[in-house]
Formats: C-alpha cells, structure tokens, sequence
C-alpha cells in the first residue's frame, strides 16, 4: 500500500491532508484496519501520513487520475482537514477550476482549533460542509468523541454549523442510526433549529 494523499473509493476522490485530530472517537476508522495485512489500512490505502502533504503535492497526486471522470472531491482522511486550512483552500479552489464539487467532512471544530472563524472562507471553498453531530448533547458526544476541548466541544460544532449557515454554506449534519430514533429525532430538532440538513447513516459493523 502507498502512502495516499488522494485516493478513490465508490467512485469519489478524496483528500488526505493530515493525521491531527482534535478529537479521539471511540468509534473512528482508523482504530479498525478494514485491509487486514498491514497497519493503517483502509479499503487497500495506507492512509497513515509520514508527513503532511503541501498544496502542490496533492494537486500533483490529483492530477495522477482522470478528473473528467470525477464530479467531486472530498476532504477527508484519518484527521481532521481544517488543521490544513489554507492547503484545503488552495487545493478546493484547483478542484473547482477543473469542474468538481468540493465537500468537506469535518467536526466543526475548526474555529477553536485555528483561533479565529474561518467560516466564511470555508463556504466559499467548499460546496457541502459535512459536520459529523454524532450526537444530541455535550456529555452524550464527549463520552463518545473525547474531543481536547471538552464538554465545550458540542456547543463550538453548533455555533460553527450556525456561522457557515449564515454564511450561505450547504451545512449537513450527520448521525449514525445505532444511537436510536429519540436521539434521531432530536438531532433532526437540533439540525432544523441551525438551518441545516440531518443525514443519518447506517451503522456498518467491521
């Protein structure tokens, strides 16, 4: 497996930009290899970086498939991708000069990790803004996400959600089914409330 920092699957590409994360989900893919024979294997990529990528490499690794064949990228890989904000910018703007939708999947806490509300700059960059909500309170998402921040983690995801939404931004959220209807249908409250959209996603065992 080669080190990846774009890769393909189900027909979408994505952009691996960083291993940081300000949280440490009990429940994230890269605690479980789904490529049994090495270390840091997901779907058949070593998604693990030695070193975080520079702008013009990831275009470089972009530019290794056919982007007429694409019609989105994702950002998104083993950490969060706002901890590489201005590379996300730049490499977003490339995508969309070669006619592919941008989407990010991300914790929404990119304010507090950078210092300073990058909000707006996102939804100018990025087409679909994918916060992962996981849960419908702040003990409920800290026993599960343990993010640096705390119990303050929940309630920064939600003011972030609301700055991008004011901003114009295509905001979704996104819970996975196993934490029940109840918590389904406050997490739809919570999303409505924000004025963004709620996804919830089955839960795939490995």
């Amino acid at each position: 497996m080669a080190k990846q920092y774009v890769y393909e699957i189900d027909g979408k590409l994505y952009a691996n930009l960083t291993n940081r994360c300000s949280n440490a989900c009990t429940f994230c893919v890269r605690n479980y290899d789904t490529d049994r024979r090495k270390p840091h294997g997901y779907e058949g990529y070593d998604l693990w970086l030695d070193k975080e990528p520079s702008a013009e490499e990831v275009i470089d690794a972009l530019n290794k498939y056919d982007l007429a064949s694409y019609k989105e990228l994702v950002f998104c890989g083993y950490g969060e991708p706002t901890y590489r904000f201005d590379v996300l910018e730049e490499v977003a703007a490339y995508a969309h000069k070669k006619g592919l939708r941008t989407r990010i999947n991300t914790n929404g806490q990119a304010n507090a990790i950078l210092g300073k509300d990058i909000s707006e700059r996102l939804c100018k960059a990025i087409d679909v803004i994918g916060i992962s909500l996981n849960e419908v309170t702040p003990e409920k998402y800290d026993a599960i996400c343990r993010s640096v921040f705390g119990k303050k983690a929940f309630d920064i995801m939600i003011e972030f959600a609301k700055l991008c939404v004011s901003h114009g931004g295509n905001v979704v959220f996104s819970v996975v089914d196993c934490i029940g209807k109840e918590d389904i249908e406050k997490a739809r409250g919570i999303a409505d409330s924000v004025g963004a959209k709620l996804r919830v996603r089955e839960m795939i065992d490995e």
